[in-house]
């Protein structure tokens, strides 16, 4: 298991510094839509997500029940985490969704010897089966997405986790109810000045505070919802289905 490190008051405080001054360079630069965003640096995806997260994904397996036979991965896009689940879990049944076509592409060739559906679509809209899954597992991905989308994913996957099994996400968490407030305001401003359709997902980071990420999980009807290790903005967060009464 990973080692957690919490920042400290003064941390967060320069952080938050530097995040706003960020925000105001970026100020003037056009959203770019999600899936082209990820298609033009797909030569250096892997290298940026490992220098920021190879811990994580090297150790994301271990926060996972045995046995494991079936598992959704949302978002997957080249499969990253993949390689730590397939090391524990050989023979575990992978059902990964992402938007991308040219990252889908990279995960088949990876992975072309194991039991893998691989699927391009929405993960939103996609329909999922009730009940089929073991677990599922999001990557840092759903930090792009509102309150309201974020609580129709959590619904889905509550429907299609079996009785008994869990969800496990890594992804960024605002430090603080302002980092919240102001990456919010940047993504509105930027979708209002580039005319963006409610429906085209663009690529702007917009992380809920845990407090409101927690609230839609349970919403959603998941169980004992932990923090199971946190580095920095990084959390890995555990959400249960009770079984069937």
């Amino acid at each position: 298991m990973l080692e957690s490190r919490k920042r400290t008051q003064e941390e967060i405080e320069k952080y938050m510094r530097e995040l706003k001054q960020w925000l105001a360079q970026e100020r003037s630069k056009p959203a770019e839509e999600m899936s082209d965003f990820f298609s033009k640096r797909i030569g250096d995806y892997e290298n940026v997500h490992l220098g920021n997260w190879a811990k994580e994904y090297t150790h994301i397996a271990d926060y996972f029940d045995t046995p494991l036979s079936s598992l959704l991965d949302i978002g997957c896009g080249t499969g990253l985490e993949l390689a730590s689940v397939y090391d524990r879990f050989p023979d575990v049944k992978v059902t990964g969704i992402d938007l991308s076509k040219t990252m889908l592409d990279k995960l088949r060739g990876k992975y072309a010897d194991r039991q893998m559906e691989i699927i391009q679509a929405d993960y939103f809209e996609y329909p999922l089966e009730a009940e089929r899954y073991d677990a599922a597992l999001s990557f840092e991905t759903l930090h792009h997405f509102k309150f309201h989308k974020k609580q129709r994913i959590y619904d889905k996957l509550f429907r299609t986790i079996r009785p008994g099994g869990y969800y496990i996400e890594c992804d960024y968490i605002a430090c603080c109810p302002e980092e919240e407030a102001v990456c919010l305001e940047q993504y509105e401003f930027k979708r209002k000045e580039g005319r963006i359709p409610d429906d085209v997902f663009i690529h702007i980071d917009i992380p809920l505070t845990l407090d409101h990420q927690i609230q839609l999980i349970q919403n959603a009807g998941f169980e004992r919802v932990r923090v199971l290790y946190e580095n920095g903005g990084t959390m890995i967060i555990r959400a249960e289905k009770g079984e069937v009464q």
